[in-house]
């Protein structure tokens, strides 16, 4: 170990020694942003920069576990993003993949995929649904995987998983307008049942939601950090959590 890896152990315990354990977040949304650009910097490939980020995630999550995190969001790929071209996105693809599949096989984890199943190709498809099957028992950290995901299009998946629904009850629309409401609709978000994200987290120094979690995180509070996601350390995580806590959410009062 040398003098610098030293004085950073030293200086993230004591940023940890600090933390107020029951000021912590229980949902923290991430925004891993930042792989390319970190990939550009160190002379590597797009390839390399999304395998980087996706060996940092296991290193988040035992964070999460250690300071008593209930659920975590990661917004792996946006509906942007098959923007892309072809060989950028398909081994991107497969490192989701082998991400999720580790993910799972973990056992601490309780994977749930958020995003809309039908955008992502079959096999990715299938890892996602056997992951959420594998672990759907697991008393353990929930891990929001946002795969093929966008703010605006889990609203409009919302909106109609709800006309559906109501449809098949035989529901009119008269009846409908009446009874509609901000909790009707969070019923039929992709994180139903959990709780909206007390903390968001991104990366690489750009401050905008981009479309994470529009509905989720109408109350949240942001943290952005200038680092890139796969040089995220432990002490940046504290310093989000600690700024978190000196914080006094007013939520509009």
């Amino acid at each position: 170990m040398n003098f610098r890896d030293l004085v950073y152990r030293l200086y993230a315990r004591r940023v940890e020694g600090r933390l107020d354990h029951d000021q912590v977040p229980k949902h923290i949304g991430v925004i891993l942003d930042g792989n390319r650009r970190w990939a550009k910097a160190s002379g590597g490939s797009a390839v390399q920069g999304h395998q980087a980020g996706a060996d940092k995630i296991s290193e988040l999550l035992g964070w999460c576990s250690e300071t008593d995190v209930e659920v975590v969001t990661l917004w792996m790929l946006s509906t942007d993003n098959f923007d892309r071209p072809v060989h950028e996105l398909k081994p991107l693809l497969g490192i989701i993949e082998n991400t999720v599949r580790n993910l799972a096989a973990d056992g601490r984890w309780r994977v749930h995929h958020v995003g809309t199943l039908d955008l992502l190709p079959a096999e990715t498809q299938l890892v996602l649904k056997e992951a959420e099957q594998s672990t759907s028992q697991v008393d353990g950290i929930i891990v929001n995987v946002a795969v093929g995901y966008g703010g605006r299009q889990e609203i409009a998946d919302a909106v109609r998983s709800l006309l559906l629904e109501h449809s098949e009850r035989g529901t009119t629309f008269e009846e409908l307008a009446e009874v509609v409401s901000t909790d009707l609709i969070s019923e039929h978000l992709y994180t139903r049942g959990q709780p909206d994200p007390d903390l968001v987290i991104r990366t690489s120094g750009e401050q905008r939601l981009s479309g994470f979690m529009l509905w989720q995180s109408a109350h949240s509070e942001y943290y952005f950090c200038e680092v890139f996601w796969p040089a995220f350390r432990k002490v940046d995580f504290l310093r989000a959590l600690r700024d978190y806590a000196a914080r006094h959410r007013r939520y509009g009062a």
